[in-house]
């Protein structure tokens, strides 16, 4: 006889889980410089006119650096 918790245990459905890590990686550090020590600093998410990302530092709680945040405030 089978107790509850091994039906319970049988009843579960298991997913099959694919995580492409070096994606996630990536993916996380797109916004972000390396300053080293395992430490990182937001960047301007903002691209320039040769189509690269701002290196700007983007200010405290905002995805756009001084410049290009001043630059969207006019346009809105």
């Amino acid at each position: 006889m089978k107790t509850r918790s091994q039906t319970k245990s049988e009843s579960r459905q298991l997913y099959e889980v694919n995580i492409d890590f070096d994606e996630a990686s990536e993916a996380w550090k797109a916004n972000k410089k390396s300053i080293g020590n395992g430490s990182y600093k937001y960047i301007c998410a903002k691209r320039c006119k040769n189509n690269k990302l701002c290196p700007g530092k983007c200010l405290y709680g905002e995805d756009y650096c001084k410049t290009h945040l001043h630059i969207r405030d006019l346009h809105n």
